[in-house]
């Protein structure tokens, strides 16, 4: 499908409710659906990506259904699962049950860490993006803990085969939690203590929800530890996902004239390093009503256009604070004043594309002054967006919406090929803007 995306004539005016975080979603179906008792989980994400997630589980045999469009009821299996109680149209072999993941590397890597101490075998499959994704990552310190995976070079299909696992102490080179998530899962239920360590503390949304279940956890700094524990279902309201804000906050800021409020953004200061660096840069951003709720910090964010925006480095401790707004972040960076540089981001090229060398190629050819180097990418601001030209996604709904966003302040229309793969995270990306565009 490709898009064409027109230089907006307007301002963005009026407020706006964002959709569900997506990390949260993922993470409150697995938790619950591993907890004891039942519960509601409110403002569920409509996103691909969280309903594979949801349809995984309902395979492994957890009674999971749907009050509303966005709210699910959940009884909870406990710490094991029982799949031959399940219908598994899947299935071939009474033994062995394949679980399709989609495009949703969330799924896949935390799931692993679920499914390595059942007491059956099974196969974790994903489309053709996920499947050229790295699982190394969570295959090795999954098998120190005694799991018996199988894969193809690293990649998917994953073949799990149930075991009794231990605790041990992993210290990470990535801060990724989406590994550290993988073997905190594991470690529920292992024998012993299971801890991990990383450079940077990545997102935690995993320890804040255990916490909020009631899992034996303690934290300290970049380390986490685990013990054996069955968690108790608890009702889960789900904040609006900060990833999303992401393109309306750049929207905000460089569209002139722009003045607005997102409300009910998750503010996770795990996730929250884009109001850092639009502070940084000198953007016009301001947070209300913070609270929270289930162990997460929400609030709203009012945003107004910054024509003053200046560049800034982005660097170390930032990176897992806001990874996956590193897109956007390219474009708003074109409109400051001077250079921003963007480095440490290596873990950009194992996304759903390589988004350092998709990026530049991409924002190039719209007009941005942009260079590419081995772990990020420089760009001179103060860019002429010029437009006239079409833009390829690569499969990556995060480029191409972060194509649209610049394609609003474009001298001419952009052409944006393949922009259906917004539905992965953000079904109601198009529908949003045009509100705050009337």
């Amino acid at each position: 499908m490709i898009k064409t995306v027109k230089p907006l004539k307007t301002s963005l005016k009026g407020e706006v409710v964002i959709p569900a975080d997506k990390s949260i979603s993922h993470r409150a179906v697995m938790f619950s659906s591993l907890a004891e008792g039942e519960c509601i989980v409110r403002n569920f994400s409509s996103g691909a990506d969280c309903h594979s997630t949801l349809e995984l589980f309902k395979a492994l045999g957890v009674d999971i259904s749907f009050i509303d469009k966005k709210t699910l009821k959940i009884k909870g299996a406990g710490a094991k699962f029982h799949p031959e109680k399940q219908t598994n149209t899947y299935s071939f072999s009474p033994y062995v049950y394949p679980y399709p993941c989609g495009n949703s590397g969330t799924t896949m890597r935390l799931v692993s860490g679920i499914l390595a101490g059942q007491n059956f075998n099974s196969v974790l499959t994903g489309d053709e993006s996920l499947s050229k994704r790295p699982m190394k990552r969570i295959i090795e310190p999954l098998s120190l803990m005694g799991a018996d995976i199988s894969s193809v070079d690293g990649h998917a299909p994953l073949t799990i085969r149930g075991r009794n696992l231990h605790g041990i102490t992993y210290r990470s080179s990535l801060s990724s939690a989406q590994v550290k998530s993988c073997i905190l899962l594991a470690g529920l239920n292992a024998e012993g203590e299971t801890t991990f360590e990383e450079p940077y503390v990545s997102r935690n949304h995993t320890e804040n929800l255990f916490k909020y279940l009631g899992a034996d956890i303690t934290i300290n700094n970049n380390s986490v530890t685990v013990r054996p524990s069955v968690m108790q279902a608890k009702d889960i309201d789900i904040v609006g996902d900060i990833s999303s804000a992401a393109f309306f906050i750049t929207a905000g800021l460089i569209v002139e004239g722009s003045d607005f409020i997102i409300k009910n953004v998750g503010l996770n200061e795990t996730r929250s390093g884009i109001i850092d660096v639009v502070e940084r840069m000198g953007g016009d951003i301001e947070i209300l009503n913070q609270h929270t709720t289930a162990g997460e910090e929400v609030g709203d964010i009012r945003v107004r256009y910054s024509k003053n925006l200046k560049g800034c480095t982005i660097e170390g401790s930032d990176i897992p604070r806001l990874i996956d707004e590193l897109p956007v972040i390219a474009v708003l960076a074109s409109q400051a004043e001077g250079e921003t540089i963007v480095k440490n981001a290596g873990d950009l090229r194992n996304k759903e594309s390589d988004r350092i060398k998709c990026l530049v190629q991409e924002l190039s050819n719209i007009g941005v002054h942009i260079k590419e180097q081995e772990d990020g990418f420089v760009i001179t601001g103060k860019s002429k967006l010029k437009g006239g030209c079409e833009t390829e996604s690569y499969h990556d709904h995060r480029l191409a919406m972060s194509f649209y966003i610049a394609g609003l302040i474009a001298e001419n229309e952009i052409a944006i090929n393949g922009f259906e793969w917004t539905k992965i995270s953000f079904p109601e990306f198009e529908e949003l803007f045009s509100k705050l565009a009337m």
